[in-house]
């Protein structure tokens, strides 16, 4: 037995001794561990290119889903901020600014797309068609030169201006401002063209003085014109600042009346008419005096007069516009003549209550009565802001409802890209008309933003900054609608109607409480 076991063992132990010699056991093992990092390697692999492939799949397949992620640089308009030169150096203005327009793809924006204008865009059709027959010569332009500040001459995208006498603070300088930045954002858009521009309040071209087929108005451009005169309308200076009075850039300040306005609710607000200004400008301001409140009367308003004297001294720190929006009512009334205050009013909530005004800026024809404003009459206001007042306070859904309109109308429509698509349209199709190629006048100078801001100091360096567009527009300009004398003239006869239905209101009101005992 002992024997057969001890055979047994021999037998196993040299067959393992003849199998470790033909496959020796760290050969084995070697050639097992080189197999599983193979195969872990090939596994590895595997993985990686996956992932690969879903991120690529995601992004070709799938673009256009929103999803909250960083923008990739591809989508990063380049900027071109100011280049100052130093104090040894000259000014020069720079030559790396794209001269064409070519708007970035956007997936978000896509630049092939446009939106319709706003309707008040119907106006800049009216205010040229004075020159639609005849055209304008270089001779017409040259006799709006008597009390024009300047000459605009834009040749290939560039801006030349040739100054004739100073204008009223800086209104000429934040004008030209303006300009400037409407060729940055849209380079190379705008036709040749040649203008002159008045930097005061009142329009000085009476229609009576240029009637006739023949007729050959010189065309001027200011900030606010009448129905007897064809001075034509472009967006005022404080859109890019008012410095004198540190108001601040459009685009800004909407943003901080915004806030203002979300301080406090509308049926909390304080229920009389409000007006803050400076009432010696014109004696239709001063006659609005008369209807403060005092011990004899109360007309439902409180109004304040303005010293910007004293506020520049104080740092301006009571007349910030964001924290005039506490009444339910602020009135607008013209100074000496049209006033820049109307855009920061209507844009407050309140219900504009509107005097009757005598000139109209580039916006305000495109505002309806009871939509967007509650009209006053200039003859009778003391009795007019009254019933005004009162009719607010019993119907106040439809009092806020009118503010609101207003305010969203600002904020929406008037925004400052659509000022930008308002002045691109007005020089665009005012260059249609001229008959004449433009040229750099002798005296003129180039104009670029490095050449007004680099020297500028305090607030006015501040409100260039500040209003200054970096790179092109990643879209292309609003659509223009067609001219259509109907909406026009619908819109006047809607207007009217309105104010009617309002003084008509008001008379049976007076008429009720004068018979009362």
């Amino acid at each position: 037995m002992k024997e057969r076991e001890k055979c047994a063992n021999d037998i196993w132990h040299s067959g393992f001794e003849r199998y470790f010699k033909r496959k020796p056991w760290r050969a084995v093992l070697k050639k097992k561990r080189d197999a599983a990092i193979v195969l872990v390697t090939f596994f590895l692999i595997l993985f990686l290119g996956a992932l690969v492939f879903v991120g690529w799949f995601d992004a070709s397949v799938f673009r256009g889903v929103s999803q909250k992620t960083n923008p990739t640089p591809s989508r990063i308009p380049h900027e071109f901020p100011l280049q100052c030169a130093t104090r040894s150096q000259s000014q020069t203005c720079p030559k790396n600014y794209p001269s064409k327009h070519n708007p970035a793809t956007n997936p978000d924006r896509p630049s092939n797309l446009t939106s319709t204008c706003p309707s008040y865009f119907q106006w800049i059709h009216d205010d040229l068609r004075h020159w639609k027959e005849t055209g304008i010569t270089q001779d017409m332009i040259q006799q709006a030169r008597k009390t024009a500040h300047f000459r605009l001459v834009i040749v290939k995208g560039k801006a030349y201006v040739e100054k004739f006498r100073q204008s009223i603070q800086t209104r000429d300088a934040f004008t030209l401002w303006g300009i400037l930045q409407l060729l940055r954002r849209y380079p190379g858009r705008l036709p040749d063209l040649e203008l002159m521009f008045d930097c005061d309040d009142r329009p000085v071209i009476p229609s009576k003085h240029f009637s006739g087929p023949n007729a050959a108005p010189p065309p001027l451009f200011r900030y606010c014109s009448d129905w007897q005169s064809l001075d034509i309308v472009f967006p005022d200076w404080s859109f890019w600042g008012w410095a004198e009075t540190n108001i601040r850039p459009w685009k800004n300040l909407l943003n901080d009346i915004k806030e203002g306005n979300s301080r406090t609710k509308w049926k909390d607000r304080t229920p009389y008419a409000y007006w803050r200004g400076n009432p010696w400008v014109s004696p239709v301001r001063q006659d609005l005096l008369k209807c403060n409140v005092s011990e004899q009367n109360d007309w439902n308003t409180r109004l304040y007069i303005q010293d910007w004297v004293k506020e520049s001294k104080e740092g301006y720190k009571g007349s910030n516009l964001q924290d005039q929006c506490t009444h339910r009512y602020k009135i607008y009334i013209e100074g000496w003549a049209w006033s820049v205050s109307e855009k920061y009013i209507l844009a407050c909530d309140a219900m504009t209550l509107y005097v009757k005004p005598r000139y109209h800026d580039f916006f305000i024809r495109g505002l309806v009565p009871l939509q967007h404003y509650w009209p006053i009459r200039d003859n009778k206001k003391c009795t007019s802001l009254k019933f005004a007042v009162e009719w607010g306070n019993n119907h106040t859904k439809e009092a806020q409802a009118i503010g609101e309109a207003a305010s969203n109308f600002i904020q929406e429509d008037m925004k400052i890209d659509n000022v930008y698509d308002y002045i691109f349209h007005l020089l665009n199709e005012y260059a249609k008309l001229l008959k004449f190629k433009p040229v750099i006048p002798p005296g003129a100078e180039e104009l670029c933003p490095e050449k007004m801001a680099c020297p500028a100091i305090g607030t006015h360096r501040k409100f260039m900054e500040e209003s200054m567009v970096l790179a092109p527009s990643d879209t292309i300009p609003c659509t223009l609608p067609p001219h259509d004398p109907s909406i026009l003239g619908n819109l006047s006869d809607r207007r009217d109607k309105s104010t009617k239905q309002v003084e008509l209101w008001e008379d049976e009101y007076w008429e009720k409480f004068s018979k009362k005992p």
